[in-house]
C-alpha cells in the first residue's frame, strides 16, 4: 500500500502530499517522471474477500491509508467519522451507541444487544461499548462501508462497518519509524515501529504507541477540577509473519491501556423542566461557566478506563482453484466508567459501570481463483462471548423527594405515616449486576457471474443464528426511598432467560462497465440484527411486586431482531485522464422493528415501527496541477420514523436523533519542492447541519450545525525525516458531540464538548525503506 509521488528529479514518500495520502477518498497520486503527467493511482482493498481496486467494488466504501490518517491526525477509530460521508456521532468516550451510519445508531448502552455499526480489525469483530474503541497506530488502511455488511464479515453489521487493517511484517528488509509530538495542554505523543526479517520465511514487526493530554473542560462545581476530557493511553503490538511454498500466516498480539475522562454533560435550559426543578429545589440550577465548562458534582467520579488484550491468527492456504483462509481471534477486556449523566450539580443522576468479558471468534472462508466468468466466495463463522457488568446509578435523596413529591424526604415520610426518615450516607444508590453468555454462527456464499466483458451479476445468501443467555439481578437498595428511580423494583436474585434468533438474508448486485474508466452498480440487500435483553429493566406484573418492591416471577426485558431492506445505486469513475475521481451513491432503506430504548420504570428496549430513509453520498478527489490536490466527501440523508407513538407520542414523521441532514468534509493541499525536500500546506474541515436530541425533534434541545477547520504545514526531507506544525479547530468552534431531550422531570443536556484551538508539532524519521 506504499505509494510514491514523483517530482522531476526526486521520489519522496506518500506522506508528503495530500494526493499521496488519499485512498478511495484516499487514493494515491502519481506523476510520471518521463512525460510529467499526473494521474490518480489505482489502490486496492479487500472489502469483498479478494484484492480489488476501490473503483471495481460495487459497495459504498471510503478507505483511508496510513498516510492519510497520519496527515489529518486520526489516531482513534471514532475519529474516522470526520472524513467518511454518511457517518456521524463521534463522542469522546469508549461508547459506540451514538455512532450512526446513514442515520442508524445502536440505541442501547447496555450489554444485552449488538451494535448496529460493526467494528472489525484485520477481519475480526471488535465487540461492544468499552472494548471496541481502539487507537490507530502502525496502520495499513481503514475502510468505512455503508449499508448492511453481513456478506463481508463473520458477524452481521446492519447499518455499516468500520474495518481496520494493521501493517503486516514484510520479508524484504529491516525498516523502522519513530514519531514524537508535543502540543498545548500537555500533549505528548509517540509512535514507533520496526520491521525485522529473520529469514526468507519469517519476519517480526513490533509497534508501540502513547498519547496523553491534559483536559480542556473546567468543572465549576469543583474548584481546581479542570482536567476533564483528558486522556492517557498506551498500546503495544507484536505481529509475526510466516510463509511457505503454498501458505502464509500472520499472528498478532496487541495490548492497550486507556485512561481518559468519561463523557461530560451540560444542562440545556428550557421553559418547563428547569423552572420546575428550580421551584421545587428552591435554588438556581443554571450551569455556570462557558459552554466548555461543566457544573457537575459527579458523586461517582468521572473516568473511562479500559484494558484490552487481543490475540489473532490469519492463515491462508493456496489450493490452486481457491484460497482457504482461517481467521481466529480472542479478546479479553476490563472496563470501568463513571459520569455525571444529569449535567447538573444537584446529584440527580450519576452513572457508573464496571465490566469484564472475553470474546472468541473463528472464521473459515474459501475464495475462488478461477479466471472464468464465475467467481465466488463462501464461509462459515462461529463466536462465543462471556460478559459481566455491574451498573450503579445514584441520586441525592432530597433531590428525588423534591422532584417527585415536591417536599423534603422527612415531610414525605411524615405525611404518609412511614415514620422518621433516616438519610443514607451514599444517597439513593441503585445497582444491578448482569451477565451474558452468547454464541452464534453464520454461513454465507456469494456468486458473481460475468455475463459479458462489461456486465456482471451477483447473488448471495447468509444464514445467521444467535443464542443469548442473560441474567439480571437488581440489588436491594439501602436508601429508605427504595428503588423508585432507576428500576422501580428489585429482584430476588438473578432473573434469567435464554433465546435464539435466526434469519436468512439475501443480497443481489449488478455491475456494468461501459468503458475502462466508469463503473455503474445497483444492489438490494437485506440486513439483520439479532434481538437481545435490556440491561436496566425487568418485566413484572403489579400483583407480583411485594410491599418492599421486590419483583417476584419477573422476566427479562427481551426485544426482538430488527431488519432492513437496503437498495442502492452508484457510479464510480475517472475523468480527465484520471485527474478527477468520482464516487457517487444513492440509497433507500426500510427498517422494521427498530430497537429503541426509552424510560419507564427503568431504561427499557423495545421494537418500534418502521424507519424509511433516502440519501446521497459522494467523494471527489482531483489533481488541479502538480502542486494542488483536493478531496471532498459529502452526504445528504432524509429519514423518518413511524410506529413509535407508544414510546414518543407525536413522533411519526420525525427524524432519527443524532443524524445530520447534510455533512461535508474536505482536504486541500498545496505542495512544492524546497531544497532537499518538499513543503506541504493543507487545510481540512468537517461541517454538518443540526441534529436532534430525541424522537420528539424538539428545537430547544437540537444540536446546532457546526464547522471545524484545521491547518497543517510540513516539510519532508528526501533523507526520510519530516516535521509538521498544526493548528486544529482554527476558529475555536464550540459545539457538542450530541444532545438529549428532556423527559419527565429529567432535563435535557449537551454532551461531549469540542476540543478548543490546539497548536502542536510532530517530528518523524523513517529508515530502511
Amino acid at each position: 500500500m506504499t505509494s510514491v509521488y514523483r517530482t522531476r528529479t526526486h521520489a519522496i514518500k506518500a506522506g508528503a502530499s495530500l494526493a499521496a495520502i488519499l485512498l478511495s477518498g484516499g487514493a494515491a497520486i502519481a506523476q510520471d517522471a518521463d512525460d510529467d503527467t499526473l494521474a490518480i493511482e489505482e489502490v486496492v482493498v479487500t472489502a469483498q474477500k479478494r484484492v480489488q481496486s476501490t473503483q471495481d467494488v460495487p459497495v459504498s466504501i471510503t478507505a483511508f491509508d496510513a498516510n492519510f490518517t497520519k496527515r489529518v491526525n486520526i489516531d482513534d477509530v471514532k475519529d474516522l467519522v470526520k472524513f467518511a460521508p454518511g457517518f456521524a456521532g463521534d463522542s469522546k468516550d469508549s461508547f459506540i451507541d451514538y455512532i450512526n451510519i446513514r442515520g442508524i445508531s445502536t440505541n442501547d448502552f447496555g450489554v444485552g444487544g449488538d451494535p448496529s455499526v460493526g467494528f472489525f480489525k484485520n477481519g475480526l469483530y471488535q465487540g461492544r461499548n468499552g472494548v471496541v474503541v481502539t487507537s490507530m497506530f502502525d496502520m495499513e488502511r481503514a475502510e468505512v462501508l455503508r449499508g448492511p455488511q453481513g456478506f463481508l464479515f463473520g458477524r452481521n453489521a446492519i447499518s455499516g462497518a468500520v474495518s481496520l487493517y494493521t501493517a503486516k511484517p514484510n520479508f524484504d528488509s529491516a525498516s523502522g519509524y519513530v514519531e514524537l509530538g508535543a502540543g498545548e495542554r500537555g500533549i505528548l505523543e509517540m509512535e514507533a515501529w520496526t520491521n525485522i526479517p529473520m529469514n526468507d520465511n519469517f519476519a517480526l514487526r513490533l509497534a508501540a504507541y502513547h498519547s496523553e493530554e491534559d483536559g480542556y473542560s473546567d468543572n465549576a462545581a469543583e474548584i481546581g477540577d479542570d482536567n476533564l476530557v483528558a486522556h492517557d493511553k498506551s498500546a503495544f503490538r507484536a505481529t509475526a509473519g510466516m510463509r511457505g511454498e503454498s501458505w502464509d500466516a500472520t499472528l498478532m498480539l496487541e495490548y492497550e491501556d486507556r485512561k481518559q475522562s468519561g463523557s461530560i454533560y451540560r444542562l440545556i435550559e428550557d421553559d418547563e423542566v428547569v423552572p420546575f426543578l428550580e421551584e421545587v429545589l428552591g435554588r438556581d440550577i443554571s450551569p455556570r461557566g462557558s459552554i466548555r465548562s461543566v457544573d457537575n458534582d459527579a458523586k461517582l467520579g468521572n473516568y473511562d478506563n479500559g484494558e484490552i488484550i487481543s490475540l489473532s491468527a490469519e492463515i491462508n492456504f493456496d489450493l490452486g482453484f481457491a484460497t482457504l483462509t482461517s481467521v481466529t481471534g480472542y479478546k479479553d477486556h476490563d472496563y470501568s466508567y463513571a459520569e455525571d449523566f444529569d449535567g447538573m450539580n444537584i446529584g440527580f443522576n450519576d452513572y457508573a459501570q464496571d465490566q469484564s468479558g472475553d470474546y472468541f471468534e473463528q472464521e473459515l472462508r474459501l475464495v475462488s481463483q478461477a479466471d472464468g466468468p464465475l467467481s465466488w466466495y463462501g464461509g462459515v463463522s462461529y463466536y462465543k462471548e462471556n460478559i459481566d457488568a455491574f451498573f450503579r446509578q445514584r441520586g441525592d435523596e432530597e433531590v428525588m423527594c423534591a422532584a417527585y413529591y415536591y417536599y423534603s424526604c422527612s415531610e414525605v415520610f411524615a405525611y404518609y405515616g412511614w415514620g422518621e426518615f433516616t438519610p443514607n450516607p451514599d444517597g439513593l444508590l441503585e445497582a444491578n449486576q448482569v451477565y451474558g453468555k452468547y454464541h452464534g454462527w453464520g454461513a454465507y456464499v456469494d456468486l458473481t457471474y460475468a455475463v459479458s466483458d462489461k456486465f456482471e451479476v451477483g447473488a448471495g445468501m447468509r444464514y445467521s443464528k444467535d443464542t443469548k443467555e442473560f441474567g439480571n439481578y437488581i440489588l436491594p437498595v439501602d436508601s429508605e426511598l427504595g428503588p423508585f428511580w432507576a428500576f422501580g423494583v428489585t429482584t430476588d436474585g438473578f432473573v434469567e432467560g435464554e433465546h435464539s434468533w435466526d434469519a436468512f438474508t439475501p443480497r443481489f448486485v449488478a455491475r456494468y462497465r461501459p468503458n475502462d474508466d466508469w463503473m455503474i452498480y445497483a444492489s438490494a440487500t437485506r440486513g439483520f440484527k439479532a434481538g437481545g435483553f435490556g440491561s436496566f429493566a425487568v418485566e413484572a406484573d403489579d400483583d407480583d411486586v411485594t410491599e418492599d418492591l421486590v419483583a417476584l416471577n419477573a422476566t427479562l426485558n427481551q426485544f426482538e431482531p430488527e431488519t432492513v431492506w437496503s437498495y442502492e445505486v452508484g457510479v464510480k469513475g475517472d475523468m480527465l485522464n484520471r485527474r478527477i475521481r468520482l464516487d457517487v451513491s444513492a440509497y433507500h432503506y426500510r427498517y422494521k422493528d427498530l430497537q429503541l430504548n426509552y424510560f419507564d420504570k427503568g431504561t427499557r428496549i423495545t421494537n418500534v415501527g418502521k424507519v424509511k430513509s433516502w440519501g446521497l453520498e459522494s467523494t471527489v478527489q482531483a489533481i488541479v496541477n502538480k502542486n494542488i490536490d483536493l478531496f471532498f466527501a459529502g452526504s445528504w440523508n432524509e429519514n423518518e420514523i413511524s410506529g413509535a407513538e407508544t414510546v414518543e407520542p407525536g413522533s411519526t414523521g420525525n427524524r432519527l436523533p443524532g443524524s445530520p441532514k447534510f455533512t461535508l468534509s474536505g482536504l486541500a493541499s498545496y505542495h512544492f519542492e524546497v531544497g532537499n525536500g518538499e513543503m506541504n500546506a493543507s487545510v481540512d474541515f468537517r461541517t454538518q447541519t443540526k441534529t436532534y436530541g430525541g424522537l420528539g425533534n424538539s428545537e430547544v434541545f437540537a444540536n446546532p450545525g457546526w464547522t471545524d477547520v484545521s491547518a497543517r504545514l510540513s516539510y519532508e526531507s528526501f533523507n526520510s525525516w519530516k516535521v509538521t506544525a498544526y493548528v486544529e479547530n482554527i476558529f475555536n468552534a464550540a459545539y457538542y458531540d450530541g444532545t438529549s431531550e428532556a423527559g419527565g422531570f429529567f432535563p435535557g443536556h449537551g454532551f461531549g464538548i469540542s476540543r478548543p484551538t490546539t497548536v502542536g508539532v510532530k517530528f518523524s524519521y523513517r529508515f530502511g525503506e
